[in-house]
């Protein structure tokens, strides 16, 4: 066993070898805060100081550490001086003149030492678990024992034969037993023996490990200042670029309830070199490698050009753009950076905390969470919320018969979504896919979830309405339509029919709504609006019409 001991405290080969330099600390990794591009590392360590000034040296951090971003705070009377991110390159490793390792030649030598013991040793069970079955065999196989000897005539012979026979397998048995439970754990060790010592003569004609032993291996150094002996923990954070994170939503809804429940997601990826084991995570729409600095403008100076610039000023006038566009670089130029603080307020929903702040927000999520440093995708439940949402029905009979249920959701603003996709299920069943765009200039997200078969529309062109004249050198055309909706449903619903009429830039051209049945119609698009109620079962009808007038020598693209 001694030599066994030996051998592993020769053979081992990793950070934990230089662990015994002074003032050297292992981090833990206790929370993650992920951005939209990046991740916020914190780490926990106790520390050590003597009188005066200290160098702490830790590892267990990330190699991918932006050194302008690490932050440190201590407990105990001491003062930070500094702190900064190096790579720590371990001494050479000793090797022979055939380039290896002087450390792998002993544990080789060692090892072929103690498999020549170890089976010697297994030679020497196995010896006496045959002398055992001999003797199990001899008594067996003995005439008396089998009945076929003399002492059958005897009743005091043959008892006295029995009890022997128990005895001595009893006996043997146990013996057995011990033996081969020892036998077995020599030879699991022997395996063992045998496949390090394999590994061990693979990299000796290889040579491949000598890159591991000399890996650079990624500090943070804290230099601080003390006027007593003192203990006390540190807590340091930085950012790393290797992690981020993108949205994904569910819309659920349920016809009963008549709500929306909004499933807010997260799917995190991280390649920071550094497993997130059982941490704090927390999400951020944060990017801090976004540009933080507001645009200043410059003075736009212009003046006439020369002859052989005239084409080009009047081609860029005329195609919208500015004849300052010359001066395009100086206007982009006297940009300066600052960074903002930030506010927080807080409120709680469920196991996430949502922080508040003045240009992003934050998920603090009261779970823990473990992603490998693999770059695969891991889903991660922000929150779920119950959205403000009130249901209309819509039809567009000029484009399609059907009628489309649309949920209309309010005070998206407060939930602090970022624009992503959104999987949409109704009453447990998959309708789609939609994209949820909160940056939009709009307080509604108006969402379709599907027709209704239920509701019936159809639109007709009243033929003995239209009419076709000329009055003049003018052409005066009229057409005339009937909307016609009926509600197959056992309940009251709301509904928005929506029909056009044309529009013209043309002066020559000119068009009249005559009757649109107390429609709403939007003078810049030319589109008309219903809304009304309609009752279980009713039907409604629109009737609506129009006029164009046009020279009657022309024709018109309608």
């Amino acid at each position: 066993m001694k030599r066994i001991f030996l051998f592993t405290a020769l053979a081992t080969f990793s950070w934990k070898a230089f662990a015994t330099e002074k003032d050297l600390v292992k981090a833990t990794l206790s929370e993650v805060t992920v951005y939209s591009q990046g991740a916020q590392l914190h780490h926990k360590a106790n520390y050590s100081a003597k009188v005066g000034v200290t160098e702490v040296s830790i590892e267990g951090i990330s190699p991918y550490i932006d050194p302008k971003s690490i932050q440190v705070k201590a407990t105990g009377n001491v003062v930070i001086l500094d702190s900064k991110y190096v790579l720590h390159y371990p001494q050479p490793t000793q090797v022979t003149e055939d380039g290896i390792p002087l450390k792998i030649k002993k544990s080789i030598s060692l090892l072929e030492d103690s498999l020549r013991s170890w089976g010697f040793d297994i030679q020497e069970i196995d010896d006496e678990i045959g002398v055992l079955n001999a003797t199990k065999y001899i008594i067996s196989n003995n005439g008396s024992m089998k009945g076929t000897g003399k002492v059958n005539d005897s009743i005091l012979l043959l008892k006295s034969a029995v009890d022997y026979y128990a005895l001595k397998m009893n006996e043997i048995n146990k013996k057995l037993l011990v033996l081969q439970r020892k036998k077995a754990q020599k030879v699991d060790t022997k395996q063992e023996m045998e496949a390090r010592l394999e590994e061990l003569r693979n990299y000796q004609n290889g040579n491949g490990l000598n890159r591991e032993i000399n890996k650079a291996i990624p500090r943070i150094v804290i230099t601080i200042s003390s006027n007593e002996i003192v203990s006390g923990k540190l807590s340091f954070s930085y950012v790393v670029s290797q992690a981020g994170w993108t949205p994904l939503y569910d819309l659920r809804s349920d016809s009963s309830t008549g709500k929306i429940n909004l499933t807010y997601k997260a799917q995190v990826h991280q390649n920071s070199g550094l497993d997130w084991n059982d941490v704090r995570l927390n999400i951020s729409t944060n990017n801090p490698y976004a540009n933080k600095t507001k645009p200043e403008l410059n003075p736009w100076y212009i003046d006439y050009q020369a002859a052989y610039g005239k084409k080009l000023q009047e081609s860029t006038v005329c195609s919208g753009t500015s004849a300052g566009l010359i001066n395009t670089q100086a206007m982009n130029m006297g940009y300066s950076f600052s960074q903002k603080e930030f506010g927080d307020a807080l409120s709680a929903a469920n196991f996430t905390t949502v922080v508040q702040m003045l240009i992003a927000a934050e998920f603090k999520i009261d779970l823990p969470y473990s992603i490998p440093s693999n770059n695969d995708q891991h889903m991660v439940l922000i929150k779920q919320t119950d959205l403000a949402t009130t249901f209309k029905y819509y039809a567009v009979p000029k484009m399609d018969p059907g009628v489309y249920l649309v949920a209309q959701m309010t005070k998206l603003d407060e939930l602090q979504l970022i624009p992503a996709k959104a999987n949409i299920f109704f009453d447990g069943s998959y309708i789609g896919e939609t994209y949820i765009d909160p940056t939009r200039m709009e307080d509604t997200l108006n969402l379709s979830l599907g027709k209704d078969p239920n509701i019936v529309v159809k639109r007709t062109l009243l033929k003995k309405e239209c009419k076709d004249k000329v009055i003049q050198d003018k052409r005066e055309r009229t057409f005339a339509y009937s909307i016609e909706v009926r509600n197959s449903k056992s309940s009251q619903i709301d509904i928005v029919i929506q029909d056009q009429i044309p529009i013209t830039q043309n002066t020559d051209i000119t068009i009249e709504s005559a009757n649109l049945a107390k429609g709403r119609l939007n003078e810049r698009t030319g589109v008309i609006e219903w809304s009304f109620n309609l009752k279980p079962k009713e039907n409604k009808v629109i009737d609506f019409d129009y006029k164009i007038r046009h020279s009657k020598d022309k024709e018109i693209n309608i």
